[in-house]
């Protein structure tokens, strides 16, 4: 009977809270060019809360769109979070201290995989050496 009381006290409880409803952001800047007859279009948003996004491009010269850019945001720390960007023919390639890097090469290669790679080109060596099909 106890455990039952304690239920509807909680259920009681919280159904008592009310529901925090999301603030709404204001948009303090957003304007937008569509393409015109040379594929030439921009973008340009930023909101109070710090989001910023901005963008240009002209059409490519196999037809796709050309296109720089930025965006950026705070982040929960108070820094800001920012990445640019190129796409193009050659894809999208952004820019950002946000991004992961890839180690320094040439690092060390661990013995057991120079090892691995030798036995392998040996191996190869012998199916030529007896005509055998890979």
């Amino acid at each position: 009977m106890k455990t039952a009381v304690l239920f509807a006290l909680l259920a009681l409880a919280v159904a008592e809270k009310p529901l925090a409803l999301p603030v709404p952001v204001a948009i303090l800047r957003q304007t937008q060019v569509n393409p015109d007859a040379l594929g030439a279009h921009s973008s340009d948003f930023e909101a109070e809360n710090g989001i910023v996004f901005q963008f240009s491009g002209s059409e490519g010269l196999t037809g796709g769109s050309n296109m720089i850019g930025s965006w950026s945001y705070p982040q929960a720390d108070g820094t800001l979070a920012e990445v640019s960007f190129v796409a193009n023919e050659n894809g999208f390639q952004p820019q950002s201290s946000l991004l992961p890097v890839a180690p320094a090469f040439p690092h060390p290669i661990p013995q057991f995989v120079l090892d691995q790679i030798e036995f392998a080109r040996l191996e190869k060596e012998r199916q030529e050496r007896e005509g055998v099909r890979a």
